[in-house]
């Protein structure tokens, strides 16, 4: 049974999935809000909190998790030094997510921004 077990798919192959999260959690900790369609925001959110829940225990052990999964530097930096000590007293609900009324002009996708809470 996979009760429980929802994954944003994203019409893309596992790799291209894993690679598409990755990247899009760099870009939220580094600039700390992105725009993007609404199924890839609520798709990284979950991704995100756990990083920075992570981060907020800030020990060497820590950091070498947050770079197997996020594999880049600056990012780990910014997370830790940065994102993670802004939440030191709140148990969760780092992102939110704001929906765009219109629609993106090629495709008509609904887009979404996602940023940390202040």
């Amino acid at each position: 049974m996979r009760h429980g077990n929802h994954k944003y798919k994203l019409g893309v192959k596992p790799q291209h999935r894993k690679a598409l999260v990755q990247n899009l959690s760099i870009e939220l900790i580094t600039h700390g809000k992105i725009k993007t369609t609404e199924t890839k925001a609520k798709a990284i959110k979950p991704f995100v909190e756990k990083l920075v829940t992570l981060a907020k225990n800030d020990t060497i052990a820590n950091r070498r998790v947050a770079f197997t999964k996020l594999n880049n530097k600056e990012a780990v930096k910014a997370l830790f030094e940065t994102v993670a000590p802004k939440f030191k007293q709140r148990p969760g609900g780092y992102t939110r997510l704001l929906k765009v009324a219109e629609s993106r002009l090629g495709d008509g996708a609904k887009e979404a921004y996602i940023a940390f809470v202040e």
